[in-house]
């Protein structure tokens, strides 16, 4: 556990202090959590002479949590719990990575503190929160939406149905022939055993404050930025990878075929690869 920003949160790191920092951010849909970002993952990015830092958001695993229904926090502070995560660590500057809405995170890392982010990797994320005010981005699938219609509320206390919940959520969100039930049974176990408060982890990330737009900004972005997107993603549909790519001055765009919303080990070896030779 450590102090950031003024609150606590738990992080783990792999490899030398010494080498580059790589700062994971997850923001997966009920996967906010720092074991999001696998093991071996964090490992073969070590491995590489880098110094690897994944951590809880806040409402996950063993960090800060809020009541359910009531996160009295925003994106913009969670972006501050990033940099003070490299406060803590002694850290200048990190290559920030971040998944889904710890893409909104890193984008906001970087427009606020641009001084602390030596590079920028997005995956499966958006240049924006969501609203009205951009129609020509792609919103969820419909398909997916429909699927999360059809998805009853578990009983948060009752570990199995919340894991079946876990599940069957990433199921939807693959969207692919690559989901892997036996790998996200897994991270779900880890989920609810490690999580303070399971309900504030299901229900608050989508009530966080998103504050002022900065899609506008994105042109201010002076930090290397690699886009990694899957072409089947139903959360943040690939036109969103489109958007950044064009929006970010120099930014490159990585795509995934047949990949939805996540990360399978299947495309480690484009996806690991390619964030060792963009943080070098």
């Amino acid at each position: 556990m450590v102090q950031a920003n003024g609150v606590e949160l738990c992080a783990e790191t792999f490899g030398s202090p010494k080498d580059p920092a790589i700062l994971l951010i997850s923001g997966a849909p009920l996967s906010c959590s720092m074991h999001w970002w696998d093991n071996d993952f964090c490992e073969r990015l070590a491995e590489s002479s880098r110094f690897v830092i994944r951590y809880d958001l806040r409402d996950f695993g063993r960090s800060v949590n809020y009541e359910p229904g009531d996160p009295r926090y925003s994106l913009r502070d969670l972006a501050a719990d990033a940099v003070g995560l490299l406060d803590h660590f002694g850290l200048a500057k990190a290559h920030f990575v971040g998944f889904a809405i710890g893409g909104w995170i890193s984008q906001l890392a970087t427009l606020d503190y641009p001084d602390r982010v030596a590079s920028l990797t997005l995956i499966s994320t958006r240049p924006t929160a969501h609203g009205a005010n951009d129609p020509d981005l792609p919103e969820h699938s419909n398909k997916f939406m429909a699927k999360l219609r059809g998805m009853a509320d578990p009983d948060w206390s009752n570990r199995s149905e919340v894991i079946d919940y876990i599940v069957n959520f990433g199921h939807a969100l693959s969207n692919s022939q690559f989901f892997d039930k036996t790998t996200k049974h897994s991270l779900a176990d880890r989920i609810f055993d490690r999580t303070v408060n399971i309900a504030s982890s299901m229900k608050n990330p989508p009530l966080i404050k998103k504050g002022d737009r900065w899609r506008e900004r994105l042109g201010e972005v002076t930090a290397p930025t690699l886009v990694v997107h899957g072409t089947e993603d139903p959360f943040f549909p690939y036109g969103n990878a489109l958007a950044l790519e064009k929006e970010i001055p120099g930014a490159k765009l990585i795509t995934l075929e047949q990949i939805g919303h996540e990360l399978p080990k299947t495309v480690w070896d484009i996806v690991i690869p390619a964030i060792l030779q963009h943080t070098d």
